[in-house]
C-alpha cells in the first residue's frame, strides 16, 4: 500500500436487501492513521458499512478499496490486513483469557515463536496480565471486550474496524480501551469506530454522520459544532420542570434538555433573543437564577441534523422536541403515607464468601429520580434485585412503597415497575400481543386492559407499530415497548436497570422524556446508568464500587466537592504526542482524551499549567489552549474510582 493512498476509500457504495436500501452511495475517504468515527440512530446503516468494508457483505452498487485492495476483487487480501471487532465478538467462556488469546492465534496461523512476546505486549498494553489465568465467562464487561480487542490485534492489522466497541461498558473502562486506540494510532493502525457514544465520537479526527444509509456530513467535531445554526445555553432557575414546560412552548426554542438541576436551552437565533427568554420566565415567575452560553456539544449537533434530515418528523406521533403531548396515563399519583419510596439500611448480599452488596444505606423521596452509577461488577444490578424482591439480602434492611422486601417481596412486586438490563419481552408475540401478556400477568381486569394498552401505545409513539413482531424493532423502540409493559399496573415506583444501553443518542432523549413524563405524575424512578449525560438528569446520584456506596448527592454537589487536584482542559497542535509525553512526566496525575483535547490532572493548578508547558515546548508542541476547568461528571466518576482503587492497596 503507498503511504500517500487513503487506508480507506469509498465509491458511491450501496447495499440492499430486497426493498430496503441498507447502504445508499456513500462516497468518503479515510487517511492513514486517522480515528474515524461513523454515527448514526438505530437502523442508520453503520453496521452494514462496516460489514461492506471488512469484505464480509457483497456490495450491491459502487466500490471500495480498504489498504490498497479492492474489498470486492481481492477480498481476502483485505481480510488479511485488517482487524474487524463485531458487537457481538466470540469469545469462549470456558476458556481463561490467555487460552482464548492462543485460540485465535491458531486461527490466523501466528508461528509459536512469535506470539509469545506479542502476547506478553498485548496484555501489558491493556492491563489484563493479572488476568490471563481468569475465564473470560468471570470477566467485567470492560475486559471482555479488552480481550476481544486484544484477539483481534493478534496479526498485526493496518486497519482496526470496530462495531460499538464499548456498549454497556463503564466510563473508567472506556478511558482504558481510548487509551489503547491512541497508542494503536501513534504506531501507524487506522480506526475505523461505530459508536453510540458521542463523548466518544468527540475523540475521532473526523466524523461520519449517517441516516436512513446516506451519509449527510461528514467532518471534524469542531466544523460540525460550526454547521448547528442554533445557539446553547445553561439555565439555572428555581423550578426547572415547570421552566421546561413553558420554554418547550415558545416558538424559536428548538430544545430543551433537563441535565440535574439545570435545563440546556436552544434556540434559533433568528427567532427568538435571549431576552425573550427571560421576559417569559419572569412573566410566569420563574425568571432563571443564571442563564450562561455555552458550546454545543457532538451529540447536540448529532440530533439537530437529524432533526433536519427528517423534517422534524422522527418523533412518535409526530411529537418534537418543541411540543408536548398529554397521556391518558397521566394520573397524578397520590404519595405514599411514609416520607419515603426506597428505604436502605445497611443493606448486603453475599454470595459464597463473594460480597457483592457491602451494607448499603440511602433512601429515595416519592416522585424523584435518582441514578445508580458504578464500574462494571459495583453490585448495582444485584441491589437493584434485591429492591425488586428478585433476590434475598444476606442482611440489612430494605423497604420499598413502605414494605420489607425480606418479608413482603410479593407485595413489593405489585407495587413496582422493574425494567432490566436486556429485553425481557417476547420476540415471537407483535407489540400488541406483548402489552395484553403483560397486563394478564399484572392481573389488569379485561374492562382496564384495552384502555391500558391504548393508552401504552400512545405514551410510547407505538400506534403504527402495535402490529410489528418485537424481534423486528430497532433498539429505542423495544426500550419504549418494555418501558410501557413496566407501567401497565401503573406502579409508584420504577426500577430501570441501565435501561438505555446501546441505544442511540435520539432514542435516549425521547426516552428520558417519557422517565420525565412519569416523574412528573408522581412515580418515583430509580435507574442505573453508564451515561454520563444520564447521570446529570436525575435528581441524585449514588456512586457504588466493590459492592459499597463511595459517594451520595446531587450531580452539581458531587461535581463541586473540594478535591486534593485540579483539572486542566489542554488543547494542542499535537494530540497524541502531548498525551505521550505528559504520561511520562513526573508531576502529571492523569492524562485523558477529552473531545478533541485533553483533561490533565495535577496537584495544583498554577504550578502544574507551567509544568504542563515547559514539558511539551520542550517537545516543540504548541500549546493552543489551557485553563482549568470543573470537572465532568465522567471526570468525577473516575476520579473518584482512581481514589478509592489508590485507597485499597
Amino acid at each position: 500500500m503507498n503511504q500517500n493512498d487513503p487506508a480507506i476509500r469509498t465509491r458511491q457504495l450501496t447495499r440492499r436487501f430486497g426493498a430496503l436500501t441498507a447502504v445508499d452511495r456513500v462516497s468518503l475517504e479515510i487517511s492513514r492513521g486517522e480515528i474515524f468515527g461513523l454515527v448514526g440512530p438505530d437502523g442508520a446503516g453503520k453496521s452494514t458499512t462496516l460489514r461492506l468494508l471488512c469484505g464480509l457483505l457483497d456490495s450491491t452498487e459502487g466500490e471500495a478499496w480498504v489498504a490498497g485492495c479492492n474489498v470486492a476483487r481481492e477480498t481476502q487480501a483485505v481480510k488479511d490486513r485488517i482487524g474487524y471487532m463485531a458487537q457481538r465478538f466470540a469469545l469462549y467462556g470456558d476458556l481463561t483469557v490467555e487460552e482464548n488469546m492462543v485460540f485465535y492465534a491458531d486461527l490466523f496461523g501466528i508461528a509459536a515463536n512469535e506470539r509469545k512476546d506479542l502476547m506478553a505486549r498485548l496484555l501489558h498494553m491493556t492491563r489484563m496480565e493479572m488476568f490471563r489465568e481468569r475465564a473470560a465467562a468471570k470477566l467485567s464487561g470492560g475486559m471482555k471486550q479488552k480481550l476481544a480487542l486484544m484477539c483481534t490485534l493478534l496479526h498485526h492489522p493496518e486497519i482496526l474496524f470496530l462495531d460499538e466497541p464499548t456498549n454497556g461498558v463503564d466510563p473508567v473502562s472506556r478511558r482504558d480501551f481510548w487509551a489503547i486506540l491512541y497508542q494503536l494510532v501513534k504506531e501507524g493502525v487506522t480506526v475505523f469506530i461505530a459508536t453510540a457514544y458521542l463523548d466518544e465520537a468527540e475523540r475521532c479526527n473526523r466524523i461520519g454522520l449517517m441516516h436512513q444509509g446516506v451519509l449527510i456530513r461528514c467532518d471534524s467535531p469542531d466544523a460540525l459544532r460550526k454547521q448547528l445554526g442554533q445557539r446553547s445555553y445553561e439555565i439555572e432557575c428555581p423550578h426547572p420542570r415547570l421552566a421546561r414546560a413553558l420554554l418547550r412552548s415558545l416558538p424559536g426554542v428548538s430544545g430543551v434538555e433537563p441535565s440535574g438541576a439545570t435545563l440546556h436551552l436552544f434556540l434559533e437565533p433568528d427567532r427568538i433573543s435571549v431576552a425573550a427568554v427571560r421576559e417569559a420566565l419572569d412573566a410566569k415567575g420563574l425568571g432563571p437564577v443564571r442563564l450562561l452560553e455555552i458550546p454545543p456539544s457532538v451529540e447536540d449537533v448529532f440530533i439537530a441534523l437529524i432533526e433536519r434530515a427528517e423534517a422534524g418528523g422522527w418523533m412518535p406521533e409526530s411529537e418534537t422536541r418543541s411540543q408536548k403531548q398529554s397521556h391518558p396515563m397521566a394520573t397524578v399519583l397520590e404519595a405514599p403515607e411514609n416520607s419515603w419510596s426506597v428505604e436502605v439500611d445497611h443493606l448486603v448480599r453475599k454470595f459464597g464468601d463473594f460480597v457483592a452488596v457491602d451494607r448499603i444505606s440511602f433512601s429515595v423521596r416519592p416522585g424523584e429520580i435518582f441514578g445508580f452509577l458504578g464500574p462494571n461488577g459495583a453490585g448495582k444490578s444485584t441491589a437493584i434485585r434485591i429492591l425488586c424482591g428478585l433476590l434475598a439480602p444476606s442482611a440489612g434492611r430494605a423497604r420499598v412503597s413502605g414494605f420489607d422486601v425480606a418479608t413482603q417481596a410479593e407485595a413489593v412486586k405489585q407495587h413496582i415497575g422493574y425494567m432490566s438490563q436486556k429485553f425481557s419481552l417476547y420476540d415471537d408475540l407483535t407489540v400488541e400481543e406483548n402489552i395484553n401478556f403483560f397486563g394478564g400477568i399484572y392481573g389488569i381486569p379485561e374492562p382496564l386492559r384495552a384502555e391500558r394498552r391504548e393508552a401504552v401505545l400512545q405514551m410510547a409513539g407505538l400506534r403504527e407499530k402495535r402490529t410489528t413482531m418485537a424481534r423486528l424493532l430497532a433498539g429505542g423502540w423495544k426500550q419504549r415497548l418494555a418501558l410501557g409493559c413496566a407501567i401497565l399496573h401503573q406502579p409508584s415506583i420504577l426500577f430501570l436497570d441501565e435501561p438505555t444501553s446501546g441505544v442511540d443518542p435520539i432514542a435516549r432523549r425521547v426516552f428520558w422524556d417519557l422517565i420525565y413524563r412519569l416523574s412528573d405524575e408522581g412515580r418515583t424512578i430509580f435507574v442505573s446508568t453508564h451515561y454520563m449525560d444520564e447521570a446529570e438528569y436525575c435528581g441524585r446520584l449514588a456512586l457504588m464500587y466493590r459492592g459499597r456506596i463511595i459517594a451520595l448527592g446531587a450531580p452539581a454537589e458531587l461535581r463541586a466537592a473540594p478535591r486534593s487536584h485540579s483539572l486542566m482542559h489542554l488543547e494542542s497542535s499535537a494530540v497524541l504526542e502531548s498525551m505521550t509525553a505528559l504520561q511520562a512526566a513526573s508531576g502529571i496525575l492523569d492524562v485523558a482524551v477529552f473531545g478533541g483535547g485533553l483533561h490533565v490532572t495535577v496537584a495544583e493548578p498554577a504550578e502544574g499549567a507551567e509544568r504542563i508547558r515547559r514539558i511539551l515546548e520542550s517537545s516543540g508542541i504548541e500549546v493552543k489552549r489551557l485553563e482549568r476547568i470543573p470537572p465532568s461528571m465522567e471526570d468525577v466518576f473516575v476520579a473518584m474510582i482512581e481514589e478509592e482503587e489508590r485507597s485499597l492497596k
